[in-house]
C-alpha cells in the first residue's frame, strides 16, 4: 500500500504529464458571439439568448417572490425564535421543507401553466408571446387570492394608475409587490399566534421561579425543554403544516 507521501507525488506526477501533453484542441471551450453578421434576425435571437440567461439568474428571486415560499419560510423562523431552540431546526432543513411544501402548494399552477402554455408551444401549437400570456394568467390568478385589495390600491396609487376593471387586469409589476406585503403580513400574524402559548409558559416559569426565590437561576434553562415536550405532545409540527395549508386560498 502506498503511503500519503507516495500517493501525492504520483497524482502530481500524473497532473504535470498531462497539462505537459495536453494540447489547446483538447480543452473543451464555450462561446457566445454575435460575430460579424449585419442581419438584424442574428442579433435579435442573440439578445434573446441573453435574456434567457438572465432570467435563469433571477430564478431564485422569482421563486421567492412569486410563490408561497416567503410565507412559509417566514412562518418557521417565527417557530424556531418562539421555541427558543437557536439553530434547531437548521436553516438547511426549513428551507428544504418550504421547498417541498412550496411545490406542493404551487402544483396545481405548473400543472396549468404546463398544459396551457409550455406544451403547446413546445408542440409549435402557438406564439411565444400567446404563451407567455397563458404562462402568466394562472400564476396571476393564485397571486390575486393571496393578495388584500389594500396593497394592491398602495401600489396602484404610487404608480399613479387607475383602479383597473377586473382584477385580472392588474399590471404584473404593480401585482408583485403587492403580493409580496400581503404575505408578510399573513406570515407574521401566524407568527403572532405561534408566539402566545410560548411566551405565556415563560411568565408562567418566571414566576414560579421568582416566587421560590430561585432568582439566579436563567428560566430559559426551565422553560425550553417544557417548551419542547408541549410542542411535542400537541404534535405542533402537523398543527403548523395544517394552518400554512389552510391559509392559502387555493
Amino acid at each position: 500500500m502506498l503511503k500519503k507521501s507516495s500517493l501525492l507525488t504520483l497524482l502530481l506526477s500524473i497532473l504535470l504529464f498531462w497539462s505537459a501533453t495536453a494540447t489547446a484542441a483538447d480543452i473543451p471551450t464555450l462561446s457566445i458571439s454575435l460575430g460579424d453578421s449585419e442581419d438584424p434576425g442574428d442579433w435579435f435571437t442573440g439578445l434573446k439568448v441573453i435574456a434567457f440567461l438572465t432570467v435563469l439568474s433571477l430564478a431564485p428571486s422569482i421563486l421567492v417572490m412569486m410563490t408561497s415560499f416567503t410565507r412559509i419560510l417566514v412562518v418557521f423562523a417565527f417557530l424556531r425564535q418562539a421555541l427558543g431552540t437557536q439553530q434547531s431546526p437548521p436553516t438547511q432543513i426549513l428551507v428544504g421543507l418550504a421547498l417541498f411544501m412550496t411545490v406542493f402548494i404551487m402544483m396545481p399552477v405548473w400543472e396549468k401553466i404546463d398544459s396551457q402554455a409550455l406544451t403547446p408551444y413546445l408542440n409549435e401549437e402557438i406564439k411565444q408571446s400567446v404563451a407567455l400570456e397563458r404562462a402568466v394568467s394562472p400564476l396571476r390568478s393564485f397571486m390575486l387570492k393571496q393578495t388584500r385589495e389594500d396593497d394592491l390600491l398602495l401600489f396602484l396609487g404610487a404608480a399613479r394608475m387607475e383602479k383597473p376593471e377586473t382584477a385580472e387586469d392588474t399590471p404584473m409589476h404593480v401585482l408583485i409587490p403587492s403580493f409580496v406585503i400581503s404575505e408578510l403580513r399573513t406570515a407574521f400574524e401566524i407568527g403572532f399566534l405561534i408566539y402566545i402559548p410560548f411566551v405565556v409558559l415563560d411568565l408562567v416559569v418566571a414566576s414560579v421561579l421568582m416566587s421560590m426565590g430561585m432568582m439566579m437561576l436563567p428560566p430559559v434553562m426551565i422553560s425550553l425543554p417544557l417548551k419542547i415536550i408541549l410542542f411535542v405532545l400537541v404534535d405542533g409540527w402537523h398543527l403548523i403544516t395544517a394552518s400554512l395549508l389552510q391559509s392559502f386560498k387555493l
